[in-house]
Order: C-alpha cells, then sequence, then structure tokens
C-alpha cells in the first residue's frame, strides 16, 4: 500500500468517490460512480465558466461540488462542513488534485452569517433532509450569503406531482390537504435509512414551495432532485406569481448566466 492509499483509507469512509492520483476513495460506493453520475445529468444548467466569481459549498463532504466549480475558473472556492472528517478529506482531495486554492471550513448552515460575505454561486447539495430546521437554513443562505444563483438538491420521497394551491382557503376547507401531491415534509421521528440525522423529507411540491417561500425563484429543474434557482430582489419576493414564470422558464433550456461578481 502506498503512502497516498493509506492517508486515503485512514480518513475512510468516504462518501464522495473521487480517484486521486490513480486511488479510488470508495471503490465499493453503495451508489457506485457517486456523486460523479449524479453531476453528469444536471452539470449543463451550472454556467460553464464561472470565471471571477465567488462560490460557497454548504456541506461540501470531501468536496466534490467545490473542485468542480474550481475546475470551471471560479475565483474563490469555500466549502463548509460540520465533519471534521469530511473536511479532512477535501483537503487531502485539494492537495493531490493541486487545487489548493479552494478553502474548507467547519461550519454549518445556520453559521452563514458570521462567514461575512456574499456569493455568485451557492451550493446546497444533500443538506435539507439532515437538517432540524430546514426553512430557516434556506433563509438564512438568502439573506447573508446566496447574491444570485443558487444550486440545490434534497431527497424526495412521496407524489412528484405538483398540486394547484390556491393563494388562500377557508378554515373550513380540509380536502387540500388530502391530497399526497400538496407541498409536505415527511417528519422522521428516529432514523431513516438507519440515519438519525434525516429529519425532513420533502415531497417536490414541498420543495419548490419552501425555496420561493425563501425568496428564490426556479429557473431549472434539470433532475429530479436538482433545482438551479435565482435569488429574488425583496420587491420581486411573491411566491404567488412566481410558479408560471417559473414553468416558462424550466421549458426555456440553456443555463442562467450569473450576474454577480466576486467582491
Amino acid at each position: 500500500m502506498t503512502t497516498l492509499e493509506a492517508r486515503i483509507r485512514a480518513l475512510g469512509p468516504w462518501f464522495h468517490r473521487m480517484t486521486l492520483d490513480g486511488v479510488d476513495t470508495a471503490p465499493d460506493h453503495f451508489l457506485h460512480d457517486y456523486p460523479a453520475v449524479k453531476w453528469r445529468r444536471f452539470a449543463h444548467v451550472v454556467p460553464a465558466r464561472l470565471d471571477g466569481l465567488a462560490v460557497l459549498d454548504i456541506g461540501c463532504n470531501a468536496g466534490f461540488y467545490s473542485f468542480e466549480m474550481a475546475r470551471r475558473g471560479a475565483a474563490r472556492v469555500l466549502g463548509i462542513d460540520s465533519d471534521p472528517r469530511y473536511l479532512a478529506q477535501a483537503r487531502l482531495a485539494a492537495e493531490v488534485l493541486d487545487l489548493r486554492d479552494v478553502e474548507f471550513r467547519e461550519a454549518t448552515v445556520y453559521d452563514v452569517a458570521a462567514l461575512g460575505e456574499a456569493f455568485d454561486l451557492v451550493v446546497f447539495m444533500g443538506v435539507l433532509y439532515h437538517l432540524r430546521h430546514p426553512l430557516l437554513a434556506l433563509d438564512l443562505v438568502r439573506e447573508h450569503v446566496a447574491r444570485d444563483l443558487l444550486l440545490f438538491q434534497t431527497m424526495l420521497r412521496g407524489e412528484s406531482r405538483l398540486p394547484i394551491v390556491p393563494a388562500d382557503a377557508p378554515f373550513t376547507e380540509r380536502a387540500l390537504f388530502d391530497d399526497p401531491a400538496w407541498p409536505r415534509l415527511h417528519f422522521v421521528e428516529h432514523r431513516y435509512a438507519g440515519d438519525p440525522t434525516n429529519w425532513w423529507i420533502p415531497n417536490r411540491a414541498g420543495a419548490e414551495a419552501m425555496l420561493r417561500s425563501a425568496g428564490f425563484g426556479i429557473v431549472a429543474h434539470p433532475e429530479e432532485e436538482v433545482w438551479l434557482c435565482r435569488v429574488l430582489p425583496h420587491a420581486q419576493h411573491d411566491p404567488d406569481g412566481l410558479i408560471a414564470a417559473e414553468r416558462r422558464a424550466i421549458e426555456r433550456d440553456g443555463a442562467p448566466a450569473p450576474t454577480g461578481g466576486a467582491r
């Protein structure tokens, strides 16, 4: 076993499967070539070039998405995670991949205000369902760190159909809530998939409603669990009026161009 192999194994298990100087970090991954296999399904909606832009990767794990953003030319990439082992994996991967300008820091999504800076693209992948306070997290991201684009992913369960949700309903209305497609979060009191950190799992309508409620307009939905969103000015934060506009935007293929610049 080489020194690199020993270092990689000592930091295992790895959830991000990568090849580092010929060494596979997770050869027996239960999701096979993950997250690369997922990335290939939605990479086209992320701007091909991020030159001059700042990117924040929340819940960065071993840094796969941070590295992809750096390869697209981002001027600054910061990955944060609450798990020191994941951060150690990410720093080792950055060293081997010669992407040493990517910074990794121990923090949670609830700490983003303390970062003291805004980012042109926020990557928020695979975190929401691990949070006890998911809407608070989205509100904090919108208020403190998201300047333009949000790349968002969450596990989904339940109905994928999108219902027609009225802007209001009388107190006596009950049937709406019996519709499986009604926006909802499934609460996990104990464990799901053996993981005690799985707390709230939305259906599709629930995920999209939460994004709108936090002030994000959906511009692309390229993969079942993935959305690309744009931050709405507070004056335009009108969830009731967004759905039709989002559908029109999603029907127009192509990635939106970032409007910000690294500052």
